[in-house]
């Protein structure tokens, strides 16, 4: 999962209650399909409110009751008009992803098409102040060869030492500041604790030294909420004809 990073905040125009609808879905799945087939799209009729959001693609499994995999997902914390917003990120998701080739036409019928719109932002007090299974987290932090070290009692060397890492880091390297994000989901189908999600997210942010709590204490950490609805391409292709367009 990517993501695109700017300011943070709370969902804009509309209220909560207005949730994730699979009319989103099936503008996001009508958008790749027509971009693959050249055929016109559907006009979305739902309300053009604006949500940071993510759109997922999955390769379901080819046996019942195994996991699908993910096959692209990329999204942004910056509000964004779900006509336009749903439709360019179903585009980028699927084409550019940098951890899969670009999805084909090919693979349309084994797809399923996941949106989740981001809510209620909140600042969390420390890295364990968010619940699995409910919140998202998005983090923050900078190189840790400049996050201070709480004393130790043994004369063991810090874990932030020149021990943890082959050679000192470069003035740009430094300025560097690593992100990531989870969706609510994720830590609850990885089956991770706090800590886990925690250090996963660390490491998806780029970091591959040690992992410290002096680390985690430093981390900032916002953590929110989403509404999300899923769709089979055969539910979008059921849609899609009964909305008069062609296959």
């Amino acid at each position: 999962m990517s993501v695109v990073e700017p300011e943070l905040s709370k969902p804009a125009g509309e209220e909560v209650e207005h949730v994730c609808l699979p009319e989103h879905c099936f503008h996001s799945f009508d958008t790749l399909f027509c971009a693959l087939t050249a055929k016109k799209p559907i006009p979305p009729q739902f309300p053009d409110a604006k949500y940071p959001l993510f759109v997922t693609w999955n390769t379901r499994a080819s046996r019942p009751g195994k996991p699908h995999k993910l096959r692209g997902c990329i999204g942004t914390f910056e509000p964004q008009p779900l006509h336009d917003g749903l439709a360019e990120y179903a585009l980028i998701s699927a084409f550019r992803d940098h951890r899969f080739r670009r999805i084909e036409e090919w693979e349309l019928e084994n797809l399923e098409c996941s949106v989740s719109l981001l809510t209620d932002f909140e600042d969390a007090v420390s890295y364990l102040d968010w619940t699995v299974g409910v919140h998202g987290i998005q983090i923050t932090f900078p190189h840790p060869s400049l996050i201070p070290v709480a004393p130790s009692p043994s004369s063991a060397p810090s874990p932030l030492s020149s021990s943890s890492s082959s050679s000192v880091p470069t003035r740009s390297v430094l300025k560097h500041t690593f992100s990531a994000t989870f969706l609510p989901h994720v830590a609850e189908e990885q089956g991770w604790d706090k800590i886990e999600t925690i250090d996963s997210a660390i490491r998806k942010a780029g970091w591959s030294g040690r992992i410290s709590e002096d680390l985690r204490r430093a981390l900032k950490v916002r953590r929110y909420q989403s509404r999300s609805c899923a769709v089979s391409w055969e539910d979008y292709v059921r849609w899609r004809t009964d909305n008069g367009g062609s296959l």
